[in-house]
Parts: C-alpha cells; sequence; structure tokens
C-alpha cells in the first residue's frame, strides 16, 4: 500500500509545488481536487481545472509525475448528483463528465464523487433515481476506461429536513443496493472508515464482504466525545448546533488521534488483497487555518501511517 493525501486541503497551491512538497514528506501518490474553480463548497479546491485541460497540458502533469516518482490515486469531485433541483444537478453531472475526461487523458483509473439524495423522496425512492443517473455516469465512464468510486459519507449538512443522509450510499446496506442495481466493474467504494466509526460501524468488519469493491481507500480518524453522545444521542445536536454539519458528538482528527484501531484496519484490508492507496483526508480542526497547520497535519499523518504499514 502507498501514501497519499487529498489535495483539497491545500488549496491554494499548485500541482507541482504539492508533488514536490508530497515527495519530500515520502509520499507517493495524490488524490488530486478537481472541483470547479468557482466553487463554494467547504473541504473542496480546484488543483486541476479539468475544465480547460488540454492534451499538452496532461503530458507535462504526466512528465511532472514520472520526474517526481510520482502517481495520482484519483481525480476528486463530489457533489450531489442526485441533487433535487434538475439544473443543479445538471451542472453537476456536466463536470463529473469533465474529470472522467481528464483521467481518461491523464491515464488515472478512478474518479471519486457521492451518490448524493435528493431530499424530497425517501431512501427508497432515490434507489430508483440513482439506477438512471448512474447507469448513464457508468456508461460515460466504461468508455473514457475510467472507474467511478464513492466515499461512503453520510453527508449530514446537505440534509434540509435534518437528520444524517444527504447521501444514499453511508452504510454496508445501502452498498449492496447499490451494487446490486448496478453491478458494473467500474464501480466501487472510496473506503472511509472515520464515517463508519461515528454511525457506529466497526470499519473492520466490512473489508471482507466488499473487499472486491474497495478500489481506494481514505483515511481519516473520528474522535467520539462520550459526555456529548450523552447529552444529544445518536442523532446529534438539535438545538445547539453551530452550523448544518455539527452533530456535536464526535470530531474529525488526524490518523492515530481517534479511535479508529489502524493496525487492524489496514492489516485486514492487506489480507484481502488490498494493496492500492491509503490516502489521509485532512479535517481535523486542530491542523487548520494556515498552511504551515495543514502540512504539520498531514506530515504526523504519513509519519503515524507509514509506521503501521511497516508493522503489518
Amino acid at each position: 500500500m502507498k501514501l497519499g493525501f487529498l489535495t483539497a486541503c491545500l488549496p491554494r497551491e499548485s500541482l507541482e509545488n504539492l508533488v514536490v512538497w508530497a515527495k519530500s514528506i515520502g509520499f507517493e501518490m495524490l488524490e488530486v481536487a478537481c472541483w470547479p474553480v468557482k466553487n463554494t463548497r467547504d473541504y473542496s479546491g480546484t488543483t486541476l481545472d479539468v475544465a480547460n485541460l488540454t492534451e499538452e497540458q496532461a503530458e507535462r502533469i504526466k512528465n511532472l509525475l514520472e520526474q517526481n516518482n510520482m502517481q495520482i490515486s484519483s481525480l476528486a469531485y463530489y457533489d450531489n448528483n442526485l441533487h433535487p433541483d434538475l439544473v443543479i444537478r445538471k451542472s453537476y453531472h456536466d463536470h463529473l463528465k469533465k474529470v472522467i475526461d481528464a483521467a481518461n487523458l491523464l491515464g488515472v483509473k478512478y474518479v471519486g464523487t457521492f451518490v448524493g439524495r435528493n431530499y424530497n423522496k425517501t431512501i427508497k425512492e432515490n434507489f430508483d433515481e440513482f439506477e438512471i443517473v448512474f447507469k448513464e455516469i457508468l456508461e460515460y465512464a466504461k468508455e473514457k476506461g475510467v472507474s467511478i468510486i464513492i466515499e461512503n459519507c453520510p453527508m449530514p449538512g446537505w440534509n434540509p429536513n435534518g437528520g444524517w443522509m444527504g447521501t444514499i450510499s453511508y452504510s454496508p446496506e445501502l452498498w449492496e443496493e447499490m451494487f446490486s442495481r448496478l453491478p458494473y466493474d467500474n464501480f466501487g467504494l472510496n473506503l472511509d472508515p472515520s464515517h463508519l466509526l461515528w454511525l457506529g460501524i466497526d470499519p473492520v468488519s466490512v473489508i471482507k464482504e466488499f473487499k472486491d469493491k474497495i478500489f481506494h481507500v481514505h483515511a481519516k480518524d473520528t474522535q467520539i466525545l462520550k459526555d456529548k453522545l450523552n447529552k444529544y444521542s445518536i442523532f446529534g445536536s438539535q438545538i445547539q448546533r453551530k452550523n448544518e454539519w455539527d452533530m456535536g458528538y464526535w470530531v474529525y482528527r488526524m490518523p492515530g488521534r481517534g479511535e479508529i484501531n489502524w493496525k487492524a484496519f489496514l492489516k485486514e484490508l492487506k489480507q484481502n488483497g488490498y494493496n492500492f492507496v491509503v490516502s489521509i483526508e485532512h479535517e481535523d480542526p486542530e491542523y487548520e487555518g494556515t498552511e504551515e497547520k495543514v502540512k504539520e497535519g498531514l506530515r504526523l499523518g504519513f509519519e503515524y501511517l507509514k509506521g503501521i504499514l511497516n508493522e503489518i
């Protein structure tokens, strides 16, 4: 397994600078942020402007990566592909196809996104929409030699009616439905254990069953605030939320600073044949605010995970 990170945490850095810095730390892969240049999403960025990528630029990027012994693990564009506003939904699909086109130009196998949710409908009703929407996306990606990977975040802030379900792809039950409805070979998971933990799911327990669908892995930890959980319940704070994303009883951490058993998780991945990237997704609020803090957090995460990978 190789270590990488999602570049959205350093949105002002150029791809060239990120490649050089990542190499200096020991990273071997980058998960490249590809949101639109004009974008207001949190934890997003535009390391690569896919809307204007040319073949000549793609060749320069491939040369840059080769010269630095670096690879792109995936191109990242996570938005609500089942958005209830069909105009907004189409804009997301149009950009996702540009990301797929860019992956084709760069020789990158994976494009990461969310399924999303039409929050005016039930989850069962959403799966009917999902089947139509993602069949087209997967067919398009297949023609380009690209696989689509789904991160398993519930995205609670996307649901204006409250609760967790801003996506329909956050649990093993829903993964079963997702892959049974669209059994494409180029359709898999970007498995993120941090979300499973606060949802009460043992991250290690899902690996064996879904080993053939784990195409890419995120490394993000979660700290459970037990006193807050006792106050708010698993449904999270309802009255005292600081914002729509604040559940109140958990916080994301760099790997090793939360409650995930990374040795058990990575060992189980290895034993079940996974040998691709472990990509740090940096959302630890204690290592945010400045570029220096973000890089310090990434460095600590790298050192912690590297130590475990050397052991297993």
